[in-house]
């Protein structure tokens, strides 16, 4: 790697917005990548550099370009509960279709883990696919279920993607809906939430 690039990298990283402008009129290629496949507007997406982003967006960077691991900056902000970053990413028309390694598309991470502002800024700002169903066969709605605890920020995804129109009897591989393993993990709360939706 030339070290015209690496330093361009570091800059990203550290949010040097001048050394990355020069890097730019330098030649230094906006999209070049690292060894892990990683560009400069996603290693200062990583570190919360927001203007070095901004600075990035507005210089023509590819901000959908995915690394080895299939992260850009987008699907970074919503596994990571980075609702700056997020929000930059849809004002900059972030390719919301793009998928994590699991299949999933940006909301599905963040229901998953239970980031109740980042699955609200999806819901109520762009079309994103909350019906989207990934590799394992869950949507985000199941995903909010089965894989965290059943608690006040996982009844309030529940809730929102209810209220935006996830469809509330889509199965998963096995034919499970999600009223049956709310109701299996003994999560009344969300069973009820379910029930009123309109889950059969």
């Amino acid at each position: 790697m030339p070290d015209s690039e690496i330093s361009f990298f570091e800059a990203a990283e550290k949010g040097g917005i001048a050394v990355l402008k020069q890097s730019l009129q330098d030649g230094t290629d906006i999209n070049a990548v690292n060894r892990q496949g990683r560009t400069a507007i996603l290693l200062a997406a990583m570190n919360k550099r927001y203007e070095a982003v901004q600075f990035l967006i507005d210089s023509g960077a590819d901000i959908n370009r995915q690394d080895q691991t299939c992260f850009n900056p987008f699907l970074w902000g919503c596994l990571n509960d980075d609702l700056t970053l997020v929000k930059l990413m849809i004002k900059a028309g972030a390719d919301l279709t793009l998928m994590t390694r699991f299949g999933g598309v940006g909301i599905t991470p963040a229901a998953e883990k239970g980031h109740v502002d980042i699955v609200r800024e999806l819901l109520e700002t762009t079309d994103i696919n909350y019906n989207h169903t990934n590799f394992v066969g869950w949507t985000p709605l199941l995903e909010a279920i089965v894989l965290n605890d059943g608690g006040a920020r996982q009844q309030e995804i529940v809730r929102l993607l209810l209220k935006h129109g996830a469809n509330p009897d889509m199965t998963d591989k096995y034919g499970k809906t999600p009223l049956t393993l709310a109701k299996e993990k003994g999560y009344q709360q969300i069973a009820d939430l379910l029930v009123a939706g309109g889950a059969s």
